[in-house]
């Protein structure tokens, strides 16, 4: 039996998050800012809402994916805010890439209105989104957990559950800065292949095959031909941009700030990604990263 769903934030990844609840036979109820955004849920079935509170209202369940954890507390809380307008045990799922801090103090809040709720972010970009096949990583009690999976299950190919308040945003930060590390090094690799005489081709064959290989080498390649489905293929449109890679990496950076690990790789590829975000590269793809890389390269050789 579908459940009656509160979505709020129905952008890029969003969006096709609530469309394929629908598809699942869900009643979905969304708000977002933005008037495109609100279009595109429309043609998807979902029951547009004039705010964030009107969607709630008389929801089972409220899924956010939003911005950034001041944008999640901010919509939480106050006398409209998503906790005083549902009912008590209603069960919230906080789908945004937000501090570990940030989720920690939304199962508070949450906690303390008398409801419950997972910090569930995803890992996947649009195309996982708009396919069903992300990946959702869960912090929260197994028990929420346990009613949460049917509605993650919805829209991701993979559910995992990484421990209490909070796991879920752990799990994302590192992996994204593992990816980020990745994505960076890949095109490093595939620059210095360039000026070696190698071809890009060449280069994927052996290392896809060999010990270089990865995610960011084989599904998102920063050279268009190997990969045909790779963001390079279509001028690093994204996928995932390049502002996000570089949102997700600050938090990174003040997880690793937070508790004391020094990670080198992982606040130098933190300082490379926001310098690249400060320009055309925040709406390009991640990948695009390699523009950079290449450019750095010609220049240093003029020299």
């Amino acid at each position: 039996m579908g459940k009656k769903i509160a979505f709020v934030g129905l952008g890029h990844m969003g969006g096709p998050m609530a469309a394929n609840l629908v598809k699942a036979g869900h009643s979905v109820s969304g708000f977002d800012l933005a008037p495109d955004a609100l279009d595109h849920a429309r043609k998807s079935g979902i029951d547009v809402a004039d705010s964030a509170a009107a969607a709630a209202a008389g929801a089972d369940v409220v899924i956010t994916m939003l911005p950034a954890g001041r944008h999640v507390l901010g919509a939480y809380q106050g006398k409209d805010g998503l906790l005083a307008v549902t009912s008590p045990g209603t069960l919230f799922l906080e789908c945004s890439t937000i501090a570990v801090e940030d989720a920690q103090a939304a199962h508070e809040m949450a906690a303390a209105a008398g409801h419950r709720s997972l910090d569930a972010p995803v890992s996947g970009g649009v195309t996982g989104a708009t396919n069903g096949t992300l990946t959702f990583m869960a912090g929260g009690s197994a028990e929420d957990f346990a009613d949460a999976e049917p509605i993650l299950a919805a829209m991701g190919g993979r559910i995992v559950h990484c421990g209490g308040p909070g796991a879920g945003q752990a799990a994302k930060v590192c992996n994204n800065m593992i990816l980020g590390i990745s994505m960076i090094a890949v095109s490093e690799a595939f620059v210095l292949g360039e000026k070696l005489g190698l071809s890009n081709q060449a280069l994927f064959d052996v290392a896809s095959a060999a010990s270089g290989q990865c995610w960011a080498l084989t599904t998102n390649c920063p050279v268009p031909g190997p990969v045909p489905a790779s963001p390079a293929n279509r001028d690093y449109q994204p996928g995932f941009a390049g502002a996000l890679m570089a949102k997700d990496l600050g938090l990174a950076v003040q997880a690793l700030e937070s508790t004391g690990v020094q990670a080198r790789l992982g606040s130098l590829a933190e300082e490379i990604y926001r310098q690249f975000a400060e320009g055309e590269g925040a709406n390009r793809d991640f990948s695009g990263i390699i523009t950079e890389i290449r450019a750095n390269a010609s220049v240093e050789t003029m020299a």
